[in-house]
């Protein structure tokens, strides 16, 4: 009896739950019914409004058998329901995907590695299944963290460990799938989620062994790979989701591998911040690269009162997406990158010289390496301003020449943007000689069609300013910086050295014909570029490769910029050079006596054979032909090595041994060269560039307030009348040596202005008059005060201002005023 009530009971249950318990066996190994399996396939697809109650009745049975670990039925009823997911393709299967997801989440939950697995496997199939219309009220916020929580396993056992993170990516990409298409559902990108997902993407990307193998454009291995190697799998995964990032979710996407790295402390050593980075900027949509490019420079403003290996390895990584962003688009973050850039260099600086003047008096081991580790953060700043500007096209990157160029500071001028006032004087130096440097490696291989566009005018005066200073490092850069400008040819390698060329045909030098443009600016600044090689050969701290630029520098402008005016402008520069090594009337040292007279030697043979004269030539061989038996020292083979012997003087040399004047006015006459003009001595022009040099203007400013000021103790004052003697009457009777001197004044100024160039005379009648007006400002500024006040008064004494409040008692007032 109770038999025949069991079979009447079955009879009366559903027809879907009988076709369901028809797919397990008595014997769970046995595996799914094949058979019952088809039948209840076929069922779900003839009535498809079946289908949510089927998923609801297979997930109670596999919740029950989970609970009671019965996991060959939980394997059974997996398969069926995939079968199941597979099967059917209507706008019925949303409620059994509802079904289908709850029993994958069950098996995540589950605290057995295999079962986590399989409720992978089973989600990633659903995930690469194409739904005809989206779900929006379907959420996957517990699958992302569970996820995310199986990549960092830390199972005991290694092959489980890996298994299970192994799983967790494969779910993460299938999340990225299912989601990241559906522009209504962009949850994924919400920074809730991106926090547990990237970090746990380069948290298996941290494994990787070999990182150099796989930096650059993604990679394709094979199926095999990517399914045993987690690092691989979540590599691949992390360029899926950057490649599918938009506009509006990009930023989401980068900021977690910042607080990635901050968190393990992985920007030193950088080698896997720099991995990341360029993986990001190969993945991601080219028209996207600055917003990566902001992201970066924004951490390193977070990130300015971090260690300096922190810093340095935030800014190679910048390098590196710069690298990358610079053959694209690099969109509107040109200036800000070079400006954060800047502002960075300067702070760095003011760490290094903060912290050497807190240990002044007791060196330790550890300012020492904070020293050598700001110098490491402002080496890499340079490198990647340097590399950035030379990637910009040609109108960018003078436009960023300009921009850095208005960055260094100059003494004297107080209108830069860069402040480094509290830097003082060695904090300015060392602003000033980065920034040279930034600007030597921007101006590397820039080829402008005319030198006007290399250098106008308002970057050519400020650039000439530094060559004043008395530093020869700063004098070198902007000689280096003026070839990279001047240069158009490449000939400046072939230049390389100051030397006695034998025969200049065989450098092959490559040169165009003068253009008109050309021509106008030489007639326009060409008394510049003079005046500088003029003073820059002066300097006392001249090493040799000053002079060995100072070489290229002329040789560069015969090539480049030289017709037959230019020409002769030049040889009387040079003939002015020799006269300061003779006569010398700046006491300089022999050596750099001597390295003049090298200087002029190696460059008048180079011109000579340049304009091609055959009496030129002769008479500069011959010259260096005499140098080399009798006074070998005047010739840059010589002077410039280890150890040679200098003479005591100059002054009784023979005349044989000097270029001279009217020899080469002969020789150039006849061949067509308008040699008048030789005959006038080369005097540079003097401008307002002087008084940013620091090398007079200050003396004589102090000078100027130290006369006009009154002092406090009048008693200390010393008469410094001149005493009136017979011989003082008698000296100023005796007055006809002074009327030779004065004709022969006058004559020099009648013969300078009928053959000197008319730019020169105008030029040395403007200077004259800015030098007179400069100091009628300055006596005016220090002798005419504004009215006493309570607030304080300024006095100037010796450059510097102090303040000096007066009491309303000791005001005196005007008459009228008082009542």
């Amino acid at each position: 009896l109770s038999a025949g009530v069991c079979c009447c009971c079955a009879a009366l249950r559903p027809r879907y739950k009988r076709l369901v318990d028809n797919i397990f066996p008595e014997d769970p190994k046995d595996g799914l019914v094949k058979a019952d399996m088809e039948k209840l396939t076929f069922y779900a697809v003839s009535a498809p409004e079946k289908l949510d109650r089927i998923g609801a009745y297979l997930a109670e049975r596999l919740s029950r058998d989970v609970v009671r670990h019965r996991y060959g039925y939980v394997l059974i009823a997996m398969e069926a329901l995939d079968q199941l997911l597979m099967a059917c393709h209507s706008q019925s299967i949303k409620p059994f995907v509802e079904s289908f997801l709850h029993m994958v989440a069950k098996l995540l939950e589950s605290g057995e590695p295999k079962l986590q697995v399989l409720g992978t496997n089973s989600f990633v199939k659903f995930a690469n299944i194409e739904e005809d219309t989206p779900s929006y009220h379907r959420r996957y916020d517990f699958f992302v963290s569970r996820f995310s929580a199986m990549c960092h396993s830390c199972d005991h056992d290694p092959e489980i460990q890996k298994e299970i993170r192994i799983a967790g990516i494969r779910g993460i990409q299938g999340v990225v799938r299912k989601t990241v298409n559906d522009e209504l559902r962009a949850t994924i990108w919400e920074p809730q989620h991106m926090d547990k997902i990237v970090p746990s993407l380069l948290f298996n990307m941290q494994k990787i062994e070999d990182i150099d193998s796989r930096i650059g454009p993604p990679s394709s291995p094979t199926g095999g790979e990517k399914e045993e190697n987690p690092a691989l799998l979540a590599e691949n995964c992390f360029r899926e989701l950057l490649g599918r990032a938009t506009y509006g979710n990009m930023n989401n996407a980068v900021r977690p591998v910042f607080a990635h790295l901050d968190h393990h402390r992985l920007w030193d050593p950088n080698e896997f911040a720099v991995s990341c980075f360029k993986i990001i900027m190969y993945s991601i949509q080219a028209q996207y690269s600055h917003h990566v490019i902001q992201e970066i420079l924004g951490h390193l403003d977070v990130r300015k009162r971090d260690s300096p290996r922190v810093r340095a390895g935030i800014i190679q990584v910048l390098l590196e997406a710069v690298a990358i962003a610079a053959k694209g688009s690099i969109g509107p973050t040109v200036l800000e990158v070079f400006n954060t850039l800047l502002k960075h260099l300067r702070i760095s600086v003011d760490f290094e010289l903060g912290d050497g003047r807190s240990s002044s008096g007791s060196t330790t081991f550890s300012t020492s390496s904070k020293e050598s580790d700001e110098r490491i953060v402002q080496n890499a700043i340079i490198q990647t301003i340097g590399f950035f500007g030379s990637n910009l096209p040609d109108y960018q990157r003078s436009e960023i020449m300009m921009f850095i160029m208005g960055k260094v500071p100059v003494f004297g001028a107080t209108s830069q943007s860069l402040d480094t006032s509290h830097l003082g004087d060695l904090g300015t130096r060392r602003i000033q000689i980065m920034l040279l440097r930034s600007l030597l490696m921007v101006t590397s291989g820039y080829k402008a069609t005319t030198i006007t566009n290399a250098l106008p005018p308002p970057f050519l005066d400020p650039l000439l300013s530094p060559s004043l200073m008395e530093d020869s490092e700063l004098r070198q850069l902007v000689l280096e910086i003026l070839h990279n400008l001047i240069d158009r040819h490449d000939n400046r390698a072939k230049l390389r050295g100051i030397r006695i060329i034998p025969d200049v045909s065989d450098l092959k030098i490559k040169r165009d014909k003068i253009s008109r443009q050309d021509v106008s600016f030489m007639k326009k600044h060409g008394q510049q570029l003079y005046r500088h090689i003029y003073l820059g050969c002066k300097e006392e701290d001249n090493v040799q490769k000053n002079f060995e630029l100072l070489f290229t520098s002329l040789a560069l402008t015969t090539i480049e910029l030289a017709n037959e005016e230019v020409v002769i402008d030049l040889i009387r520069l040079a003939i002015s050079l020799q006269d300061i090594a003779i006569i010398n009337e700046d006491n300089l040292p022999m050596f750099n006596r001597c390295g003049v007279m090298a200087l002029v030697a190696a460059y008048l043979n180079f011109l000579s054979q340049m304009i091609a004269v055959p009496a030129f030539c002769q008479h500069v061989s011959k010259v260096i032909e005499t140098r080399s038996l009798e006074a070998s020292y005047f010739l840059p083979e010589t002077i410039f090595k280890d150890k040679c012997n200098l003479p005591k003087s100059l002054e009784k040399h023979e005349k044989n041994l000097f270029f001279l004047t009217n020899k080469i006015a002969e020789s150039l006459g006849g061949s067509g060269y308008s040699v008048e003009r030789l005959s006038v001595p080369y005097v540079p022009q003097v401008t307002d560039e002087d008084r940013l040099s620091r090398r007079k203007s200050i003396v004589d400013t102090v000078s100027i307030q130290v006369d006009i000021l009154p002092g406090n103790n009048t008693e200390d004052k010393v008469d410094n009348t001149e005493e009136i003697t017979f011989e003082a009457l008698k000296k100023a009777i005796d007055n006809n040596g002074l009327e030779e001197q004065e004709k022969e004044k006058r004559r020099l100024v009648i013969e300078k202005f009928q053959k000197a160039p008319f730019e020169e005379i105008a030029a040395q009648c403007e200077t004259k008059a800015n030098l007179l007006h400069d100091r009628l400002a300055q006596i005016l500024e220090l002798t005419i005060r504004p009215p006493p006040s309570p607030s304080g008064t300024m006095t100037i004494t010796a450059g510097h201002a102090h303040y000096r409040s007066v009491p309303v008692y000791e005001m005196k007032f005007p008459d009228l005023c008082v009542y």
